[in-house]
């Protein structure tokens, strides 16, 4: 429908959407996807230019869709063709600042689907019985960073195989670049575009309407002539209508602008009405006396802003880097020139968070002010009239650079350490920074990832590599940063990068382990720790005990340093009080291959030499092990609290804890010996007396079960494992 529609309505004497202000044909055809009328397309994008309208016309529709909202409409009062029929309301993710598989798994965990994987969420869709509508705003805000383009993600990851499943009836917000991609591998009868700008679905007598109520007092309005004269705020209504060619934003940003300063507005000059939002820029600080390239160098920082805003702090310091001279006078006597474009933001900050937990970080506020530009379209316009965008980005991220107090991220600004990544990415300058354990540490973990993945791979450094296969379990678990800092530390050892792993030692952090060595070993069907006695008196490998700790793997046999198994020297495994806690009896021939617990390097035994911690060592010990599906707990026997957990990249085939606190893990990727750090009670004196250790046998069984307390979960978890524990998908949704 074009325009002629709208008027038909209106003489009809139908009101028009008291939020939207007109859009009846786009209404009306949103209304009839929702009724799913025969002929209706299951698929709708709705597209336009920036500033077009979109997100107010999503909103106004789901107003209507809503049961309880649309109450408070005059729905009487509208075109019945523009009404959707009284449904749920659908569901509608906000993908806002989320990464696609964000989005994806809001999705799932909304609609309590027990899929594991992506694909098995679009399957169990495309298995209901009853169709699903689901809306899709901003999609064009998509992403925790800007530069890694999110949207694009978004659209071939998760809303083209929406659209795609029959049973899903899909409206999405879209840009026009995007719209193509969504709908191009769909039947033409089961998908429509409406663009907003096309002649058919344009409503310029809707964007009179718009700027008319914007200017009337009784919406807020300053007494000015031309607000308060009915017939001059219609004329100048259809004046900026008529320059705008259909753009809304530079409507509402004329609008704001002479709301800040009409001095000198001339409602009868057409040359001051503005026909873009750069139009909008240059006109009010010409208005103010101002060079309008001040203005741009003053709003230059919000425009390259990342996240929810920038801290009001940052302003300054980041547009005097993008001037090149002290721009703090402009911006305090220049309040009224950026007024119109601007607004702030109350940012809550998470208490419990501890990305801030150095030695001398300072207690950030509950509650901080950020500001930002009034629309992604206004940013994008001022990032676009720069001589050299790329050139500003870097000046801005040196600038950030230079605000972490000497290097340390645990004291620099949350902005700072969560979205630096950001700016060094538009600036083509992140490999270079991906070299500091510690802003792996401390940056938001799903910000950071999101940044490296969009650098190719083959630009990036092994550190920052280690950094991006271990990310899921970062983003997964949403550790603290001490967490964080432990499983990184881990990551490095097994990509034999120890300096980083040393360095993480030293950021002031509390790590729950130290990791001794590791093996990519794959196959080891399960693990086991005892001692040798030492080759000399001076073994540096013996510790004062005059006995080698080492540790026994079962490896396939044929393993390169293995040794034989007789057959007839295999115990049965022992009895185990958690039968998932107990490795599968290996199918294949294997071997044992023996290896330092303490130190990298393997050590040529004999089995029969092996002995076996006794079961009152294990019962003195103060630590106890205890394992799920996909982590492992260690726990203080005395309390019972969780001293620390591990997740795992690759599932777990066995794992053993020391009377002493090693804990060693096999993998599917291998073997891990960890030296647990955290503090526990001194271990309680044996309530026997020990006997002599007897020879163990030429194998070593299973790891036994935990005293009972193992069985049950202890009192308490740690972030680590929080995936175990009523969060199945995590922040990011990752499904290691």
């Amino acid at each position: 429908m074009s325009a002629s529609g709208e008027a038909a309505g209106a003489a009809a004497g139908y009101a028009p959407h008291p939020y939207i202000g007109g859009r009846s044909a786009v209404l009306r055809a949103l209304a009839a996807w929702r009724m799913r009328w025969p002929g209706a397309p299951r698929v709708v994008a709705l597209t336009g230019n920036p500033g077009s309208g979109r997100s107010r016309v999503i909103a106004g529709f789901l107003m209507l869709c809503d049961p309880e909202y649309r109450k408070q409409l005059p729905v009487d009062d509208l075109d019945p063709a523009t009404v959707p029929p009284d449904l749920p309301a659908p569901v509608v993710p906000d993908v806002r600042g989320r990464t696609a598989a964000q989005v994806l798994w809001l999705l799932a965990d909304h609609l309590e689907l027990a899929a594991g994987r992506a694909a098995d969420v679009f399957a169990e869709l495309g298995a209901r019985e009853e169709p699903l509508a689901i809306v899709v705003p901003d999609v064009d805000r998509a992403g925790p960073v800007r530069a890694a383009a999110e949207p694009a993600r978004l659209v071939r990851e998760v809303l083209a195989p929406l659209a795609a499943t029959p049973t899903v009836h899909l409206l999405a917000d879209v840009p026009r670049e995007l719209a193509a991609e969504l709908v191009g591998s769909l039947p033409s009868g089961q998908v429509q575009v409406i663009d907003l700008d096309e002649p058919e679905w344009a409503d310029p007598e809707g964007l009179v309407l718009h700027a008319e109520t914007a200017l009337a007092p009784e919406t807020g309005a300053p007494d000015l002539p031309f607000t308060t004269d009915p017939a001059a705020r219609r004329e100048l209504a259809e004046a900026l209508a008529r320059r705008a060619d259909g753009s809304r934003l530079t409507v509402q940003l004329a609008v704001q602008s002479l709301f800040a300063h009409s001095e000198g507005f001339d409602p009868e000059d057409a040359a001051q009405l503005p026909a873009s939002v750069g139009d909008v820029l240059d006109l009010h600080a010409r208005r103010l006396g101002a060079d309008p390239q001040t203005l741009r160098q003053m709003l230059a920082p919000l425009a390259f802003a990342e996240g929810d805003g920038l801290p009001v702090e940052l302003w300054r310091p980041l547009a005097d880097a993008v001037a090149g001279r002290d721009m703090g006078p402009v911006i305090a006597d220049g309040m009224l020139l950026a007024a119109p474009f601007v607004e702030p933001v109350e940012a809550s900050v998470d208490e419990d968070d501890d990305g801030a937990s150095g030695p001398e970080a300072a207690a950030e506020p509950v509650v901080r002010t950020l500001i930002r530009l009034t629309h992604p379209a206004l940013a994008a316009e001022i990032r676009s009239g720069l001589p050299d965008p790329r050139g500003t980005q870097t000046k801005i991220a040196m600038a950030l650079l230079e605000a972490v107090p000497q290097q340390d991220w645990s004291r620099a600004d949350r902005y700072v350490r969560d979205h630096l990544a950001g700016h060094t990415l538009d600036a083509g300058l992140l490999p270079q920074l991906l070299v500091d354990p510690g802003l792996f540490t401390h940056a938001d973990p799903i910000t950071l990832r999101t940044a490296i993945e969009a650098v190719p791979l083959d630009q990036l450094g092994a550190p920052a590599r280690t950094y991006l296969r271990t990310a899921p379990l970062l983003t997964r678990s949403g550790a603290p940063a001490d967490m964080r800092a432990a499983l990184l530390e881990t990551a490095f050892v097994e990509d034999d990068l120890q300096p980083y792993a040393e360095a993480l030692h030293g950021l002031g952090l509390n790590l729950p382990w130290r990791t001794l060595w590791s093996l990519p070993l794959a196959g080891v069907a399960s693990v086991a720790a005892g001692t040798l006695p030492a080759a000399e008196e001076t073994d540096p490998a013996a510790p004062g005990t005059g006995r080698r700790p080492v540790v026994a793997l079962v490896v396939p046999a044929g393993t390169p340093g293995s040794q034989a198994r007789p057959v007839a020297d295999r115990p049965a495994p022992e009895a185990s009080a958690d039968p998932e806690s107990a490795p599968e009896p290996p199918s294949a021939p294997t071997a044992l291959l023996f290896h330092d617990l303490l130190r990298p390097g393997y050590v040529e035994a004999d089995p029969a030499q092996v002995l076996r911690p006794s079961d009152e060592e294990r019962a003195a010990a103060p630590y106890g092990l205890s394992r799920g599906a996909d982590y492992l707990r260690v726990w203080d026997r005395a309390s019972g609290d969780v001293l620390t957990a591990l997740i795992s990249d690759s599932p777990f085939r066995d794992a053993e804890l020391t009377p002493e606190g090693v804990l060693v893990v096999a993998t599917e990727r291998g073997v891990t010996a960890r030296q647990i750090l955290a503090p526990a009670p001194a271990p309680a004196p044996a309530t026997a007396p020990a006997e002599a250790p007897k020879a163990a046998a030429p194998t070593v069984p299973a790891q036994a079960a935990a005293p009972a307390q193992a069985a049950t979960a202890p009192a308490g978890t740690t972030s680590a494992d929080a995936a175990a524990h009523g969060r199945p998908h995590g922040p990011e949704g990752d499904h290691s």
